[in-house]
């Protein structure tokens, strides 16, 4: 299967969302999660879920008669791509472009400069992109 296969689809997206907010979760977690409205039938959710397994995107363990799902498609994963299709790379535009549609609050913007702070002490001791549970 190449790389553009495996890619989550808008609504698996969706699916990987909820996944990444919960850990791991059974079919009725995440449907949950994903539709409080009821926007989307349990089935949808579930047949999404058996997709995604046969794509490589999550996978389950069995406990009891229930299957729970966690990603193995990180979220890591989805930014390098954004990063690389939309901005060549471009790190310095991709931070540009976020504060210009999103207005930051000044807390925000201090945690932003923060995190540039640990980035950098990182690549200094040669620790490179690793992060601390983000």
């Amino acid at each position: 299967m190449s790389e553009s296969e495996s890619d989550p689809s808008p609504r698996e997206l969706d699916v990987l969302k909820a996944l990444w907010e919960l850990g791991s979760g059974s079919v009725r977690e995440v449907h949950r999660r994903m539709c409080p409205g009821g926007e989307l039938a349990f089935n949808t959710v579930q047949t999404l879920l058996r997709i995604m397994e046969t794509k490589g995107l999550v996978r389950h363990r069995a406990e009891g008669r229930t299957f729970v799902y966690e990603p193995t498609y990180e979220r890591d994963r989805v930014t390098s791509r954004l990063l690389d299709r939309v901005f060549d790379g471009a790190l310095d535009q991709v931070v540009l472009s976020l504060l210009q549609v999103k207005d930051a609050s000044e807390a925000e913007l201090r945690e932003l400069e923060k995190l540039i702070a640990e980035a950098r002490k990182r690549k200094a001791s040669g620790g490179g992109a690793k992060k601390e549970g983000r």
